[in-house]
């Protein structure tokens, strides 16, 4: 029993090892390999579609940063979708001098539907072949004065899809929001831009991205419904052998939670989407894998698969061992099973440290909080990626809806950095 304990453990660890150890890989890339720089070969046309759903408090500011890019005025039009409100967002979007249209539609609710229906507005009033590209944020986003200029840069070289650094609003507000903006660094740096090195594709991550006209389209909109359309729309593409820009000199912040129960229902309908993004592409992205070597495949087959239930398989067949162990007086097998779990449990947390404390170091300035709430949150950033443990269970089993997160945070760039 005890070679069994041992061996399964083993075969745990390995298997992790093996699927993700290129995730490790991808930060020597970053910091040995030479990064690609773009020059515009024109400057294309872009039309701004926003969702906003009660975001009358900060989405003045997301369309100011938007009228103070260092881009052309004349090539930058913007939409509002002021979806089911009952505040006066619209009226709000309206005095910032975007394009609004109201929507009021309680059976297909979520950012998706409001969006597609957006696009169908679009090509009623100018024509969806009016614009190159189309730029997608959430209300509560404000822009550096140069992310469109630098997101044109990528866009104009190639690439249909393009994301940019995601930065927030507020690291330091507790260790929650920070949690969540360490991880958007991270996944920023360390994983959209070391793919942008290899030249492989990159996946978008909720909000600040552009996407070319002909994708809109051939999409007759936007046709991505489930509760991540952001990841579902990555994987579709990455399927279709379409390759995903990143650009790091565009950046982007955005708000992150900082109530645990808000974070608990985000989190929730973020988890309960991969599963079901896995069970619609998973086969496909396998086949690009097994049929095409597509590593493109392989690498957002490994974003979106459950890794956190075989973790929890994991602790609960341990479980199983020591109680096996104490009833049956075996007290060896609940020995080396407890050191198991003790030592999977730190092993994860000192991999998770691993890559916060990385970005961390290379993100320094791009962090605005204090030093002490940098180093401070470096070591409750694997707890808080730890809490999605209950939360991958829960998703498994409960029904989700998408539920709207309250946005009350308005700050400049300047007020942001300062």
């Amino acid at each position: 029993m005890l070679i069994l304990i041992r061996s399964f453990n083993f075969l745990i660890l390995a298997l992790f090892g093996i699927l993700y150890f290129y995730q490790v890989v991808y930060v020597f890339i970053r910091w040995f390999s030479r990064k690609r720089t773009f020059r515009a070969k024109r400057l294309c046309k872009y039309a701004v579609v926003i969702s906003a759903r009660n975001e009358s408090a900060v989405i003045g500011e997301l369309l100011e940063s938007l009228h103070r890019q260092n881009y052309p005025s004349d090539l930058l039009d913007i939409y509002v979708v002021a979806d089911n409100c009952t505040d006066n967002t619209a009226q709000v979007a309206r005095n910032h001098r975007a394009i609004v249209f109201e929507r009021f539609d309680r059976v297909k609710v979520g950012k998706g539907y409001a969006l597609n229906w957006l696009f169908s507005q679009i090509e009623t009033l100018v024509g969806l072949d009016t614009y190159d590209g189309y730029l997608v944020f959430d209300a509560d986003n404000v822009l550096d004065e140069n992310y469109v200029r630098e997101m044109n840069k990528v866009f104009s070289n190639g690439y249909p899809i393009v994301t940019s650094y995601r930065n927030s609003k507020n690291y330091g507000s507790n260790w929650i929001s920070a949690g969540y903006a360490l991880w958007f660094l991270r996944e920023s740096q360390y994983l959209n831009g070391a793919r942008m090195q290899c030249g492989t594709s990159c996946a978008i991550s909720g909000t600040g991205f552009l996407m070319a006209k002909e994708i809109v389209k051939a999409n007759n909109g936007w046709k991505h419904h489930l509760l991540t359309e952001d990841i579902e729309f990555s994987a579709d593409n990455v399927i279709q052998g379409k390759t995903i820009g990143y650009c790091e000199k565009a950046v982007l912040y955005d708000e992150q939670p900082v109530s645990f129960r808000e974070s608990w229902y985000q989190r929730l309908r973020w988890t309960k989407g991969f599963y079901q993004v896995f069970a619609r592409y998973g086969g496909e992205l396998m086949r690009g894998v097994v049929k095409k070597h597509s590593f493109p495949c392989y690498d957002m087959m490994m974003t979106i698969a459950p890794a956190t239930l075989l973790t929890i398989t994991a602790l609960v067949c341990n479980g199983s061992f020591a109680v096996a162990g104490l009833l049956t007086g075996h007290l060896m097998w609940t020995k080396v099973t407890l050191e198991a779990i003790f030592g999977n449990l730190i092993g994860i947390y000192l991999s998770l440290f691993f890559f916060g404390l990385v970005t961390t170091i290379t993100e320094w300035k791009q962090i605005h909080c204090t030093a002490g709430q940098k180093v401070r949150y470096l070591f409750t950033f694997p707890i808080f990626i730890f809490t999605y443990i209950p939360i991958a269970v829960a998703a498994l089993f409960k029904k989700v809806t998408w539920i709207p997160i309250r946005h009350t945070i308005v700050k400049s760039v300047q007020e942001i950095r300062d």
